[in-house]
């Protein structure tokens, strides 16, 4: 890798975990796999293929509950998802940890009636209190970026077709800027694919 490419003195931003942050800039890959119309499982991979992250949990149901592993199995967030009339909130835990007192960050779309995708992200409660990081992306797509503040931490592009559709295969591609957390980001692509599900 070209050393340009390296990020000297760029704040760091960890939110999983600081072994989640590289100081280069990253290209993943996520594959979504819907079986039996009952169960979604996304594999996020780098350009290597080697497997960093698998997703699970249930779609179409009631039961809004995702479990982010590693390549191992094992826990590392629990993503559990609340509909407040039309507008949908996110806790999010570490392991499989259900202490509402212990929540890593809250996710909630920043308006019930959204022109545009919108999500807001919160470190702590989020009563009377700007979110840390938002994410923006065009209602007919779920390609996004993430930011904090003014600064972009992750853009992600939805290779989307009507074929991959009704196989239940999407394909997501996600470019992590330098010292950013993306298990973090992976998060919210989950949290933004959960809520775009009918």
């Amino acid at each position: 890798m070209d050393v340009s490419e390296w990020a000297f003195g760029v704040p760091n931003v960890s939110v999983v975990g600081d072994g989640y942050c590289f100081p280069y800039p990253m290209e993943l890959i996520v594959k979504k796999r819907i079986k039996k119309l009952s169960n979604a499982h996304f594999e996020v991979f780098d350009l290597s293929g080697n497997l960093l992250l698998q997703i699970d949990g249930g779609v179409w149901n009631f039961n809004m509950k995702r479990i982010i592993r590693d390549p191992a199995g094992f826990p590392i967030l629990t993503l559990r998802g609340k509909a407040i009339s039309f507008q949908h909130k996110w806790k999010v835990h570490e392991g499989e940890n259900k202490d509402e007192n212990n929540v890593l960050f809250i996710v909630k779309q920043s308006h019930p009636i959204q022109i545009k995708k919108e999500l807001h992200v919160f470190l702590e409660n989020y009563k009377n209190k700007a979110p840390d990081f938002h994410v923006s992306g065009s209602y007919t797509s779920l390609s996004f970026k993430v930011f904090k503040g003014h600064r972009i931490l992750a853009e992600v592009k939805h290779n989307f077709t009507l074929e991959s559709f009704y196989k239940g295969k999407e394909k997501y591609r996600i470019k992590i800027y330098p010292e950013v957390d993306y298990a973090f980001i992976v998060a919210l692509l989950v949290v933004l694919d959960e809520n775009d599900t009918p």
